[in-house]
């Protein structure tokens, strides 16, 4: 659940009115692929325990595809090894870090409890980056900030990284988590740690 999750901390409030999650016409492109994914994450949550994960993981997964620049984050994750990986690996290892990052969401997101998702009114721009704020607010508790980093490439505004508490990117953690596996150059061991990773959040 959300609550046991430590991405979730506890994080400071967002200042400011919030917009609803659900897409207006007059919603800044930049906060559109967050809002789909807000809406995804809960859809997924409504359909709990009673759906099972790998139809939960289907659905969401085209929204995930959607919201995120998955190929840049893990090329940012993994770091200079990335351009010599040889294509076969590198597509190797895409396909195991989305399917890890998909089951992850849906893990962490697995359950109603009443939490709202709002984000905040306005971007703010980092170089030709745009941070979208958002909050993950309980029934009960301080609210979790969770800024999504977006930028706008050939398929539009999407998700490079997030930043947790505003700060902690979530591509540096994986960088760190990554570097032992990859110590020897050969992404094997990355790839089957992901896919045991993803096997047990859908256990």
């Amino acid at each position: 659940m959300i609550a046991r999750r430590a991405i979730l901390a506890a994080l400071l409030a967002v200042q400011g009115a919030a917009l609803s999650i659900s897409v207006r016409a007059e919603t800044p492109a930049p906060v559109v692929p967050v809002a789909t994914l807000l809406d995804g994450l809960q859809a997924v949550m409504k359909a709990g325990h009673a759906t099972p994960f790998a139809t939960r993981v289907a659905k969401l997964g085209p929204i995930v595809d959607s919201s995120f620049d998955l190929n840049s984050i893990l090329a940012a994750s993994v770091g200079p090894r990335w351009n010599g990986f040889a294509p076969d690996a590198r597509a190797a290892l895409f396909a195991a870090f989305r399917d890890f990052t998909i089951a992850s969401w849906v893990a962490n997101f697995d359950v109603d409890e009443g939490q709202r998702f709002v984000i905040a009114p306005e971007t703010r721009a980092v170089g030709t980056d745009q941070i979208v704020t958002t909050r993950i607010v309980p029934t009960s508790g301080e609210p979790t900030r969770l800024d999504y980093v977006m930028r706008n490439g050939g398929g539009g505004w999407k998700a490079v990284d997030i930043l947790v508490d505003g700060a902690i990117s979530r591509a540096a953690v994986q960088r760190s988590d990554f570097r032992a596996l990859l110590k020897d150059g050969n992404p094997a061991a990355l790839i089957a740690n992901l896919k045991d990773k993803a096997a047990e959040l859908a256990r």
